[in-house]
């Protein structure tokens, strides 16, 4: 079972390849705004290392947030493309689980944290169980102050991961229960794994079944009125 995975909801893209949950290739890239530049480039140089070609896969899986508006946006498009193209499913996953799934920890709860900017952080409580994660809460948009009084309300002793630097520098000041440790980023090595778990039980999406996980409206928005008659690009150039 041959699988691509697709990672650009937050700052930090990265595609892979693999069979099953066995790692094949990846690659990286930071950049807050480069994602759209790299998922294409970066799929076909991981098929060329391997000598695979897009008819090979069986799988398209992808990140659909929380996260940023065009990071997320990029990954979503790339994986509905290719997903139609070839004719096959696709398996999506939140950031928040990913970040979770990463943290290896004998905590009993891992809060992950995503920085949606202004000023709030996506997050939701995981506790650690035999055989994997569960899920104690829905996804929030909190800010920081709200985030410190969620944990302070939860005794269990915690771990936080993902995008700490959207903490003040005190946060964790009297909260002796509390760690925070890596990663900082969801990556693709983890949406491979966790799409080989899901292909088990068949749970797949069609490439027009996506459902991003924006949880609030874009800081942006594009002004259509603008747009001439004939469409999106100057005459002679359609």
């Amino acid at each position: 079972m041959k699988i691509l995975a697709i990672e650009s909801a937050t700052a930090a893209s990265s595609v892979a390849l693999g069979e099953g949950q066995s790692l094949a290739a990846i690659s990286t890239l930071v950049d807050a705004r480069g994602h759209v530049e790299f998922i294409v480039p970066a799929i076909d140089f991981n098929f060329a290392r391997l000598g695979w070609c897009p008819d090979d896969l069986d799988i398209v899986a992808v990140d659909v947030g929380p996260g940023t508006f065009s990071g997320i946006r990029a990954g979503v498009a790339a994986a509905q493309a290719i997903s139609a193209a070839i004719g096959v499913p696709i398996v999506t996953v939140s950031s928040l689980m990913l970040l979770a799934m990463r943290a290896a920890t004998d905590h009993h709860r891992i809060w992950p944290l995503v920085d949606v900017r202004r000023g709030q952080i996506a997050t939701s409580p995981y506790r650690s169980a035999s055989g994997g994660l569960v899920r104690d809460g829905s996804a929030e948009l909190l800010t920081p102050d709200e985030f410190k009084k969620a944990v302070e309300a939860d005794p269990m002793d915690a771990l936080i991961v993902g995008d700490i630097d959207a903490l003040p520098r005190d946060f964790f000041c009297e909260l002796d229960w509390v760690k925070w440790s890596y990663p900082r980023y969801p990556s693709a090595d983890v949406i491979l794994e966790y799409a080989a778990l899901a292909a088990v039980q068949e749970d797949f999406v069609g490439s027009q079944e996506i459902h991003p996980f924006y949880m609030r409206e874009p800081d942006a928005r594009i002004n259509w009125a603008d747009f001439r008659e004939e469409g999106m690009w100057p005459a002679g150039l359609s």
